[in-house]
């Protein structure tokens, strides 16, 4: 008697409803790519927000950061040797829009003194219905980033 060898149809619906699982879960994983570029963006508003404050302290003078047309800027920095801003004025994604949550509501005020008051900005993608994001600090603490409420 010869058996034939290979597989049953049983045995292949079973690894293909495995496999699709498996695709869905992974899928279900994976964060939007909308949600991670505003949230790209965030993150390093943050990071650049705290180089400034800290670059106003060393150098002892007024640092601000203020909204613009095309993204943002930072007043009070000295220029670079090669007479190019000190740091980035842009969004990585070009869809980021930013509303200061700041009493006046003019600038984010970074220094030169250590302590600085309660300020807030905060970040959404134009035309997606992606979640805010909050970039904050207490005066005292560095800019963290949270989920707006």
């Amino acid at each position: 008697m010869s058996r034939s060898r290979g597989f049953t149809l049983l045995e292949l619906l079973v690894v293909l409803i495995i496999v699709a699982l498996a695709t869905a879960l992974a899928a279900l994983a994976l964060p939007d790519s909308g949600d991670r570029a505003l949230a790209r963006d965030a993150d390093r508003l943050a990071a650049l927000l705290e180089a400034a404050r800290a670059q106003s302290r060393a150098a002892g003078v007024p640092v601000t950061w203020r909204l613009t047309a095309n993204g943002f800027a930072f007043n009070g920095l000295p220029a670079s040797s090669d007479g190019s801003a000190p740091l980035p004025d842009h969004w990585l994604d070009p869809t980021t829009q930013a509303a200061l949550l700041t009493p006046g509501g003019a600038a984010l005020v970074l220094g030169p003194d250590p302590v600085i008051g309660p300020q807030a900005v905060l970040l959404h993608s134009a035309g997606k219905s992606a979640p805010q994001l909050r970039v904050a600090t207490d005066g005292l603490r560095p800019f963290t980033v949270e989920n707006a409420p």
